[in-house]
């Protein structure tokens, strides 16, 4: 049996990991703009299959410790913060200041759903 730590931690990891095959499969074909869209759309297929290998098990685990409305509110935040990373780092973008006021208005309402 997990420890109690584990139990909490374990969902995160997961749905950080699942996120970052999800952001690859939705937006990394965006760098090959002349690519055929039929061989995108099977590439990111491919890549999503191992998300679902991630992301299930994460919820799976994580409904012991956390409401179905809890995990999802994580999974948002992780989103975003992937998201945010994966279009600087790999898509070369910018993040502006009303990008970043408006994820902090996320995380803040996804605070929301963690009160009692």
């Amino acid at each position: 049996m997990p420890s109690q730590a584990a139990s909490f931690l374990a969902p995160i990891a997961l749905l950080l990991a699942s996120n970052v095959f999800m952001t690859f499969a939705w937006y990394g074909h965006l760098k090959f703009p002349k690519a055929p869209l039929w061989i995108v759309v099977f590439a990111s297929w491919a890549i999503a299959l191992f998300e679902y290998w991630l992301a299930v098990p994460a919820n799976r685990i994580g409904h012991q410790v956390y409401s179905a409305a809890q995990l999802k509110t994580i999974q948002e935040v992780i989103t975003l913060a992937v998201f945010a990373a994966f279009s600087v780092l790999y898509l070369g973008e910018s993040l502006r200041w009303n990008h970043l006021a408006g994820f902090a208005l996320i995380v803040l309402a996804s605070w929301l759903i963690f009160l009692d």
